[in-house]
C-alpha cells in the first residue's frame, strides 16, 4: 500500500496488480490483528479496529479471514507486534516513509535497509524525512459514487479540508484527529469508502526521469515485498511518457 494514486497506477500497468492484492489482504488482516490486539476485538469500541474492518470489506477481504484476524490477535498466544517508521532517500533524492509492523525488529531492519541499499538509497535518520509530509486522513470513494461537485460539498460539510477527484476516485483529505468523524458522516451519505487511512501526505513532489525511474520502481518493489512493511509512502512524480517506457 503505496498511499498514493501515481504507485497503484504503476503497478496496475506493469501487470502486478495479483501480486499486489495478495499482498494487501495480508497487510489488510495484520492491521486488523494489531489493532484488535492494542484496543480490543469489539470494534463498537475500537476505533481504530472499525476502520481496519471497513478497508479489508473494501477490498473483498472474505468476513471468516476478518474474524480470524480477531480471534487469534486476542487469544493467548497472540503475537506482539512493534510498530517502527523508517525514513530514507531513493533515486533522485525523493524522500521515503515506511512504516513497518513487525514481531521481529531485527529481521524488519534488516529488510528495509537491505531494500535502501540495492536500489539506489540510502535510511536516514529519524525526522530527516518526515518534515517533507503531512500526515493527515485520506478517504477515498470511487469516482462513480458521486458527481464531484457533490462530493466535495459532502466532504466539507463532513469536516474535510481538501478534495481531490479524478477519473478513478474521490480523496478526501482530513485532519489526523477528524478522520473517524469525517469517514462516519460520509459513510451516512456514500456507504463505505474504498479505504480510510493515516497517511504521510508529501507537500511537494519531486520529478523523476527515465534514467531513475526503473530503480525506483525496483525499490518500491523490494520494500512493499517485506511482510514486515504495512505501507510506503514517496514524494515522487512519474510523468505518462516515463510510466509509459516502464512497459516496455
Amino acid at each position: 500500500m503505496a498511499g498514493h494514486s501515481k504507485w497503484a497506477n504503476i503497478q496496475h500497468r506493469k501487470g502486478r496488480q495479483d501480486k499486489a492484492r495478495s499482498k494487501l489482504f495480508s497487510k489488510l488482516s495484520k492491521e486488523i490483528a494489531i489493532a484488535a490486539k492494542m484496543g480490543g476485538g469489539d470494534p463498537e469500541g475500537n476505533p481504530r479496529l472499525r476502520l481496519a474492518i471497513s478497508n479489508a470489506k473494501s477490498q473483498s477481504v472474505p468476513k471468516d479471514n476478518i474474524q480470524r484476524a480477531i480471534d487469534k490477535a486476542v487469544g493467548a498466544d497472540a503475537a506482539n507486534y512493534d510498530e517502527i517508521r523508517y525514513e530514507g532517500f531513493g533515486p533522485a533524492g525523493i524522500g521515503l516513509i515506511v512504516e513497518v509492523s513487525t514481531d521481529n525488529k531485527n529481521r524488519a531492519a534488516s529488510e528495509v535497509r537491505t531494500a535502501f541499499s540495492k536500489n539506489g538509497g540510502n535510511l536516514g535518520e529519524t525526522g530527516s524525512v518526515a518534515f517533507m509530509f503531512d500526515q493527515v486522513g485520506e478517504v477515498q470513494y470511487r469516482a462513480d459514487t458521486a458527481e464531484e461537485d457533490a462530493m466535495f460539498e459532502a466532504a466539507l460539510e463532513a469536516g474535510a479540508e481538501d478534495v481531490v477527484s479524478d477519473e478513478e476516485t474521490h480523496t478526501i483529505y482530513c485532519a489526523r484527529e477528524d478522520l473517524h468523524e469525517v469517514t462516519g458522516a460520509l459513510e451516512k451519505t456514500y456507504g463505505e469508502p474504498m479505504s480510510a487511512n493515516m497517511i504521510w501526505k508529501p507537500q511537494n513532489t519531486i520529478d523523476v526521469g527515465a534514467d531513475k525511474a526503473g530503480t525506483l520502481i525496483k525499490l518500491m518493489d523490494a520494500l512493499e515485498d517485506s511482510d514486515d512493511v504495512q505501507n510506503v509512502y514517496a514524494n515522487f512524480d512519474i510523468s505518462e511518457e516515463v510510466m509509459a517506457g516502464l512497459d516496455d
